[in-house]
This record gives structure tokens, C-alpha cells and sequence, in this order.
């Protein structure tokens, strides 16, 4: 007859097991196992959206209080409510809204960081990157690769204002961050034509005796006209995806592939009226609002959204999107990096 095993100094036991081996710097796996290997992803992040008609007041007060060479960076963080403190939109990526006033010059600096710019108003404003200028207009997409020098100047007459969106904590939690400066506050001459990189890159066509061996597009500057040329063009011939609409990815005409290696960009249309069948995905995303109205609810959370609106959705949460009118988002989110380590994923729910 099988005997039952004493059960009554089990947990002392492993109690003192376990404080015993902590001093040897060990822990037990099966304590934590569940927490640490989950079966669905369990995000700490919340959905939120940040009103830009509410937060302009705060970048124009904040332009009262600080230069944009003391500052170097007059950016106000956009943090998610769950990570206050953390300098995090997502657990992966940074926000922010930086402001720079007619001229003004955020000088140059170069770090292993890559950022994205995404203008949301003004004009006049300039960024440039290794030589290159840009100048910036409401819709632009462009890119500050990894240890490029860069620096921003505004020679227009009212403030410009664009989201910034880097991978600083991903290169954080790889201990592998570098910072440099130029030593100088004033803007970097620029060596080359503005409109170049596109000139050379952007036609569909590749210079045949240039070696570029970066990982990011050599295009740093994808302008909204173009992007709303193409959702119109496809608009009128194309079938519109349940779940979003007519969406495009960015890339780098190089290989095809996203046009930045850690941050993975996205423009979609969405037709007045539209209501998205439900859709999650691993990769939290960030949405900014370029053109329409519209809401997107995430569980029973609802996310009103109009131009300007920056907006977050956590990894694998089933959202929708509707559009009030005719509308146009911009997203951005770390699905490269997922796709690169072969665990993203995705499911789209039926009507």
C-alpha cells in the first residue's frame, strides 16, 4: 500500500533552500517559470492618446522656459501611463514632441540611436543628416539613422513641431548605447544638395558604382504628398483590407525590406464610415492621426482621435479602428525587430 508523503516541513524546507542558494546569487526557475514564460504576451503598457489641441499650450510654454540649444532637445517625453518615469511609450520605443522656433538650431549630434521624425506642423524647418538637408513639411516621414551626425534649424516664421520616435530602449537593454558631440552649437554646413539621397535612391533606380552598406534606407526623407498620392492612386483600383483598410509599409529600396531596421513604419487609409474588423498583433504601435476623424477602441477602451493625435496600442490587444470621416494614419511599432527574431505574429478576428 502506497504511503502519502509528509507534507508538513515541505515549505521550511524549501524556504530555507531557497535563501540558502540566494546567497550563492542562484533562484529557483520553477518558482517563476510561468511568470517569466507566459502563454499569451502579457503586456504592462495601457492604451492612451494624447490630444494635441490639449498639449500645444505646454510645447509653446515650454519654448518660453528653455532654448533649443540649452536643451539640445527641446522635446516633452510622451510617456505611457503604466511606465511613468520610464521615458516609454512602448517597453521598446520612445515619444516625444519636440518644438523649434524661427531661428532656432538644435545642434548637431550623432548617437547609436535611430530616430524617426514625423512632422506634424509648421513649415520652414530643416533637418539634416551627414551632410544632407531636408526641409521638413506636415505628413513627412524622415529618418536619422544610427550614429549620423544630425541637427535641426527652423528658418520659417512660427514654430515647427513633428513627433520624434526612437529605439533608445531596445539599444538600452543591449547595454550598447554611444553619444557623441560636435562641439559646436551651430548648424553643420551642409557637403551635399538637398534632394540628393532621393535623387539617387529614390526613382527607382540604384547607383551602380555606390557601395552603401547601412542598414537603413539611404531615402531620409519620404514626403507626405507622395504617400497621399499612392493611398489615392491605390484607393481607386485596389480592394480595401477588412482590418486596414489600404495600408503600405515604408521601405528601404535597397532590399525591400522596412525602411528602418528596429522601427517599422506604416501609412493607411481608412474611408469614412469604415469600421476595421478586429486585429492584434505582437508588436505595440503607435498611430498618429495625419488627415480625419475617427475612434479606435482597444477592449472596451475607446481612443478618440482627430489630426495631430498621437495614440498607442498595446502588443497582442485586439483593437478596431473607425473612421468618422475619410482619415489617414501614420504608425510606427518594433514588428521589424519581431520579424528579424521570428516571433511576431498576428490574427485578424472575422466580423
Amino acid at each position: 500500500m502506497n504511503q502519502p508523503k509528509p507534507t508538513h516541513n515541505v515549505d521550511p524546507a524549501r524556504r530555507d533552500f531557497y535563501a540558502r542558494i540566494g546567497q550563492r546569487n542562484l533562484a529557483p526557475l520553477w518558482e517563476v517559470l510561468h511568470g517569466l514564460i507566459t502563454a499569451e504576451p502579457e503586456s504592462v503598457i495601457v492604451p492612451h492618446v494624447w490630444s494635441y489641441a490639449s498639449l500645444k499650450p505646454f510645447l509653446l510654454e515650454a519654448c518660453e522656459l528653455i532654448t533649443a540649444k540649452e536643451a539640445e532637445r527641446r522635446v516633452l517625453i510622451l510617456e505611457n501611463p503604466a511606465l511613468k518615469g520610464e521615458s516609454k511609450i512602448t517597453r521598446s520605443l520612445f515619444a516625444g514632441l519636440q518644438t523649434i522656433l524661427p531661428g532656432e538650431i538644435a545642434p548637431p549630434h550623432r548617437h547609436s540611436q535611430a530616430a524617426l521624425r514625423f512632422v506634424l506642423e509648421g513649415s520652414g524647418a530643416y533637418t539634416a543628416v551627414d551632410g544632407e538637408r531636408t526641409t521638413m513639411r506636415p505628413g513627412d516621414f524622415v529618418i536619422t539613422p544610427s550614429w549620423t551626425w544630425h541637427d535641426h534649424g527652423n528658418d520659417g516664421d512660427g514654430p515647427m513641431v513633428w513627433l520624434d520616435g526612437l529605439d533608445m530602449h531596445m539599444v538600452k537593454l543591449f547595454e550598447a548605447s554611444f553619444r557623441e558631440g560636435s562641439g559646436s552649437d551651430e548648424a553643420r554646413e551642409p557637403d551635399r544638395p538637398e534632394g540628393d539621397s532621393s535623387a539617387r535612391y529614390g526613382a527607382n533606380m540604384l547607383p551602380v558604382e555606390v557601395e552603401y552598406d547601412r542598414p537603413t534606407s539611404p531615402v531620409f526623407n519620404y514626403p507626405y504628398e507622395r504617400s497621399r498620392e499612392a493611398l489615392d492612386a491605390m484607393k481607386r483600383r485596389d480592394q480595401w483590407s477588412p482590418w486596414h483598410g489600404l495600408k503600405f509599409k515604408f521601405v528601404n529600396p535597397m532590399n525591400g525590406e522596412h525602411a528602418m531596421p528596429t522601427i517599422a513604419t506604416f501609412i493607411q487609409l481608412l474611408p469614412g464610415g469604415f469600421r476595421s474588423q478586429g486585429y492584434r498583433s505582437t508588436d505595440s504601435t503607435v498611430f498618429v492621426c495625419v488627415e480625419g476623424r475617427g475612434r479606435t477602441l482597444v477592449g472596451d477602451q475607446r481612443l478618440d482621435w482627430g489630426p495631430r493625435d498621437v495614440f498607442v496600442v498595446p502588443s497582442w490587444s485586439r483593437h478596431t479602428h473607425e473612421a468618422t470621416e475619410e482619415s489617414v494614419l501614420f504608425s510606427f511599432s518594433d514588428r521589424g525587430v519581431h520579424e528579424k527574431l521570428g516571433f511576431w505574429r498576428e490574427q485578424r478576428f472575422p466580423d
